[in-house]
């Protein structure tokens, strides 16, 4: 491994003294690229120096002023008889700006120059100086999209990592908040921080999510997308093992938690690790209402699960197979409302799921201008004409529309598009076996939940394993008074969060 690294070493492209070498260097790699900016100057007046930096990727003040003005207005100079004097002189005495770094070869220049710093190259000098200037067009900070609450703060996450550390350092001011950052593709080099509390999270989780990272080799990081399916305990399962938000209070509670955050550079959807089941039906908002009013939503919230989950396959298994656990009058309703559909209850229900889904689809896909309009018509007039067409019956539109917005009530997506691909599967068993097919599947659901594991977590706590203590903030919250501890789930070696003494009046 030794010998490797000393050669991996040897073949790096050397800064060359001759400043013609290193620019004609830097074209040929770049391809002649015309946002390439090489500037030769006279460095304070003295050395030949020469400036490269990438077009759109640099702030133009700090280049002018903290750098340009610099260099180039100091007339006082001293003589120095070593190479490494002079830039040790223009880092510590000269330049202005705060991120100034020695580089030792062409390979490091050019990442350099593709991160948005400025290098700066002196005439019969063997090593230049990384300056930081990095200052391209960023989203500015704005309400999130995805994840929208009525009481809580409006701030997200954009596509700047820096900002978004930034964000949450806002609101962790504690100094154990560490925050580890690493390089990722060999094409892309996207910049991804792992953040967390030292003194609250679980060190193995740290040490089995590095472990993971740093065995990641692949061409290129686009979106966190990419490092969540490279990270998860286990990629066969319809289920979310990771859990993602674009909130910063959200991310800022889970590292409170003692969970570890993943932010990748170029996107606003932030990773957390470990994810628990209960975790996908939390909303910033129950932590931010009282304790009663966030109980009975968080409810809803799983009640609306069953119902998007089982609806369809319910009526399919009671309208063919149970007729006889209706009540009279309903099933009298039921079958004058079916007397012209030509097709079975299962026929129909796939037809107007999929017609669900091509709408939902297309409503995301259209532009927002026309979006609108196409959901009304999707919904009301294809809804209406159907049912008098006799295609599908009025109690199955009723069933349907129900599930689709009993999906939209759980609060990450990611849970929602597993629900809708296990409502096909409970649809068609239904339509085999009855409510036997539909016992066959949960009892098979329920059983992968409770083998999955999230960093080592067990993917159903705290009911499987079952752990008291953390039931106070899963289907109901209890007010924070009782929240004494963290989730015991996390591993956490810290579960203090508050004291029991109480202020007296």
């Amino acid at each position: 491994m030794v010998s490797a690294t000393v050669q991996d070493r040897q073949d790096l492209k050397r800064i060359s003294p001759d400043l013609n070498e290193n620019t004609t260097y830097c074209k040929q790699v770049m391809g002649h690229s015309n946002d390439l900016m090489i500037r030769p100057l006279q460095c304070l007046h003295k050395w030949p120096a020469v400036m490269l930096y990438i077009d759109g990727m640099v702030d133009v003040q700090i280049l002018n002023h903290s750098i340009m003005e610099s260099l180039l207005h100091k007339r006082d100079l001293p003589d120095f008889s070593a190479d490494d004097e002079h830039l040790s002189y223009l880092q510590n005495d000269v330049l202005i700006a705060s991120d100034v770094v020695l580089v030792n070869d062409m390979d490091e220049v050019l990442n350099a120059l593709l991160s948005g710093s400025a290098i700066l190259l002196l005439e019969g000098s063997v090593r230049g100086l990384k300056i930081g200037a990095a200052g391209w067009e960023d989203r500015s900070v704005s309400e999130p999209i995805s994840q929208t609450v009525v009481r809580g703060p409006m701030e997200g996450f954009n596509e700047n990592l820096r900002t978004n550390t930034a964000l949450i350092r806002k609101r962790i001011r504690d100094p154990h908040l560490w925050i580890e950052e690493r390089e990722i593709g060999r094409v892309t080099k996207t910049r991804v921080a792992v953040l967390y509390l030292e003194h609250t999270v679980d060190p193995e989780v740290v040490k089995e999510l590095q472990s993971r990272l740093d065995k990641i080799d692949i061409d290129s990081i686009l979106e966190s997308g990419y490092i969540e399916e490279l990270v998860q305990d286990k990629t066969g399962t319809i289920f979310p093992t990771v859990y993602n938000s674009e909130r910063p209070d959200t991310v800022s509670a889970a590292l409170l938690e003692g969970r570890v955050a993943i932010i990748v550079d170029g996107t606003p959807f932030v990773l957390l690790v470990p994810a628990l089941f209960v975790h996908f039906f939390q909303s910033p908002e129950d932590y931010y209402q009282r304790a009663d009013i966030s109980t009975l939503i968080r409810l809803i919230r799983y009640l609306a699960f069953f119902i998007a989950l089982l609806a369809p396959s319910f009526y399919i298994a009671i309208s063919t197979f149970h007729q006889e656990m209706l009540p009279t009058n309903l099933l009298i309703s039921l079958a004058a409302q079916r007397e012209g559909v030509p097709f079975p209850a299962f026929i129909e229900a796939i037809l107007m799921e999929l017609t669900y889904e091509i709408l939902r689809e297309a409503g995301i896909r259209i532009p927002k201008t026309v979006g609108q309009a196409v959901s009304i018509v999707g919904t009301l007039v294809i809804g209406q004409a159907a049912v008098d067409a006799g295609v599908v019956s009025a109690a199955m539109v009723i069933i349907v529309s129900i599930t689709a917005i009993s999906s939209y009530v759980i609060p990450e997506n990611g849970l929602s598009i597993s629900v809708r691909i296990l409502r096909f599967v409970l649809m068609i068993l239904a339509a085999a076996f009855g409510l036997y097919g539909i016992l066959i599947v949960l009892l098979i659901t329920v059983t992968h939940l409770c083998s999955l594991r999230s960093f080592g977590v067990s993917y159903m706590s705290p009911f499987a394993p079952f752990i008291q203590k953390d039931l106070k903030d899963t289907l109901f919250r209890v007010p924070w008074s009782r929240m004494k501890t963290r989730p015991l789930s996390t591993g956490t070696p810290n579960e203090t969060r508050q004291s029991n003494q109480k202020t007296k009046l």
